[in-house]
């Protein structure tokens, strides 16, 4: 049996997609959201946290969506944590780059927010996403 997605690590450092993303997965859909704006606070934060799911946009300045996944992935337990990305870069090149990373699926923005939540528990339970704003890796 899956473990129940309820802790979320979001990494994203545009501020009104970051606050619209954290009211709607709080609000509702009843996830616990650690926001962080830069990668190495998303590394900092990650031991203390302890997320079910990674949620990362891709671009970001100084250490990308990747990168940051890369530095966590060598922290204790940072190996397991599932990740999804949230990006407008989503071509066919770019989703086999996050699903060789690993990733449930990429987001692609712009996103529905409002579904937001339903979107991440159908890659959390690695079902398929209808929509069109959800591509599963």
């Amino acid at each position: 049996m899956q473990k129940q997605l309820e802790k979320i690590l979001y990494l994203e450092d545009d501020p009104s997609i970051a606050e619209i993303v954290q009211l709607t997965l709080k609000m509702r859909s009843g996830y616990n959201v650690k926001h962080c704006p830069r990668g190495q606070e998303a590394v900092d934060a990650f031991e203390d946290f302890a997320p079910d799911l990674l949620l990362f946009d891709v671009m970001l300045p100084d250490m990308d969506g990747v990168q940051t996944l890369a530095k966590i992935r060598k922290k204790k337990g940072g190996r397991d944590v599932p990740v999804i990305f949230m990006t407008a870069k989503a071509q066919v090149h770019e989703q086999k780059i996050y699903e060789s990373l690993g990733a449930l699926g990429v987001i692609v923005k712009p996103f529905e927010a409002f579904t937001l939540g339903d979107t991440l528990a159908k890659l959390w339970a690695h079902e398929d996403v209808e929509g069109g704003n959800a591509n599963v890796a």
